[in-house]
């Protein structure tokens, strides 16, 4: 019995030191993540040399309205177009079924005075390194805003930087979203998966 009694504290204090080594270890990746990307998270102005914005994607509700999200992604954008600041919009997203991100992310930006010649379409996009690797890759855009809420900017920022790209971030937060909370819990374990992507 005492045997059985010390192997259960043994699996349970392995079992603990696990979980803490687990839990340090996302922490100082969060914050090594936040910190590189945290002094390129500013504001942008005309001659600053970015002449693309890239724009990640976000819902589309059924009838082709932007959520609040995109729609303040966008709006943040068409303000950098329209002051000069950027020549370019890459709009990036899912492109697939029937209310395709990047398809009414375009309608919106032609609606609001840009022009379609000034828009390029990514509707590869279906996840933050892969918008980044496309922007590069694909369309040879190296020097770029990405625009996107906050908490998703450092990670952004981080995985571009890690392919060498020279970007910097344009925060699109103008108001509260719900379902934040749950956005930055999830955001905490994605900047794991897309710092060990990256390195």
């Amino acid at each position: 019995m005492a045997q059985k009694k010390k192997l259960l504290i043994i699996i349970l204090a392995a079992f603990l030191s696990f979980c803490f080594i687990v839990f340090a270890a996302v922490c100082v990746i969060n914050a090594v993540v936040i910190g590189s990307a945290k002094d390129n998270i500013r504001e942008i102005s005309h001659g600053d040399g970015y002449d693309t914005a890239v724009v990640f994607g976000a819902k589309v509700h059924p009838g082709g309205t932007l959520s609040h999200m995109l729609q303040d992604r966008m709006d943040t954008s068409i303000a950098l177009y329209k002051s000069g600041s950027i020549k370019t919009l890459l709009l990036s997203g899912d492109g697939s079924g029937e209310w395709s991100e990047v398809v009414y992310m375009k309608k919106y930006a032609v609606e609001n005075g840009v022009s379609e010649d000034d828009i390029l379409l990514d509707g590869e996009g279906f996840s933050t390194i892969e918008t980044v690797r496309r922007a590069k890759d694909v369309f040879g855009a190296e020097k770029c805003v990405l625009v996107t809420q906050k908490y998703h900017l450092y990670r952004a920022i981080y995985s571009a930087e890690k392919l060498g790209m020279d970007v910097v971030g344009a925060s699109a937060d103008v108001r509260t979203y719900a379902g934040q909370f749950y956005r930055d819990v999830r955001e905490v374990l994605a900047r794991v998966k897309d710092f060990i992507m990256s390195n």
